[in-house]
């Protein structure tokens, strides 16, 4: 019998890795997807191409739509079974200087970054509150720590997703459910691509280790929680970022 998990935002970058490592360490997955239907599709035929007995399936939904988030998860019950592990990886960013943020801007990160995982945090606690077992991996930022200039409504959602973290662990603590929080820092993903050479050259200059973290490096800290290592460790945020910010 093999555990479920799922992970929101899953096709693509830190969130590809993510449902990787999982599946390598045994979990089925489901991989939630919006948009990138192909994406989501390909993974899950590769992973089941290689299967050891575990499956991996690809689910569409709007994380931000309650609905649709109460259906993701009755499909995952139904074909994989109960999830027992949570990854809220499903998140979105923009540069911008505040005086320039909408109203209508700042809601979508909100409702993207914040009210997703509160959905599905929710939606999972469901069942692993009657199970008496679980755990929550939410992915923040190291933005989410010490703020990002430009990035305001973006570092704002993501210091709510270390509230949320925090606070949820202390309150299903007791049933036996570890909500923990991973942070990562500049990770070359498509979010980052944006970024000149010169740029990247100066954050590896601004980081201790000198370099650009990968979405393995994330994957991996995950897939630690995600772990029986991880028992007695609930509540955290595990910083992903080369010793930029300590």
């Amino acid at each position: 019998m093999y555990p479920t998990a799922l992970v929101t935002g899953g096709s693509r970058g830190i969130g590809k890795a993510i449902v990787q490592q999982l599946f390598e360490q045994g979990y089925n997955v489901a991989i939630n997807y919006f948009r990138s239907e192909t994406c989501a599709v390909e993974l899950a035929a590769e992973l089941n191409k290689h299967s050891l007995g575990n499956k991996a399936i690809a689910i569409c939904a709007d994380v931000s739509n309650a609905s649709q988030v109460k259906i993701m998860f009755e499909e995952t019950k139904k074909h994989l079974g109960t999830v027992s592990l949570l990854v809220n990886n499903t998140g979105i960013s923009q540069q911008k200087l505040f005086s320039d943020i909408t109203e209508a801007e700042w809601d979508t990160m909100f409702s993207v970054n914040v009210k997703s995982m509160f959905l599905c945090c929710r939606q999972a606690l469901t069942d692993m509150i009657h199970n008496k077992n679980g755990k929550i991996i939410n992915i923040s930022s190291m933005w989410g720590q010490v703020g990002a200039s430009c990035e305001v409504h973006y570092s704002a959602s993501k210091a709510a997703v270390i509230g949320l973290t925090k606070a949820l662990a202390k309150e299903v603590g007791p049933s036996h459910i570890q909500v923990n929080c991973v942070a990562p820092g500049v990770i070359k993903t498509a979010m980052n691509s944006h970024l000149d050479k010169q740029t990247l050259e100066m954050l590896k200059e601004e980081t201790p280790l000198g370099v650009i973290g990968t979405t393995e490096d994330v994957a991996q800290m995950v897939g630690f929680l995600a772990s029986d290592h991880s028992d007695f460790i609930t509540g955290q945020v595990f910083g992903i970022n080369g010793g930029m910010v300590i």
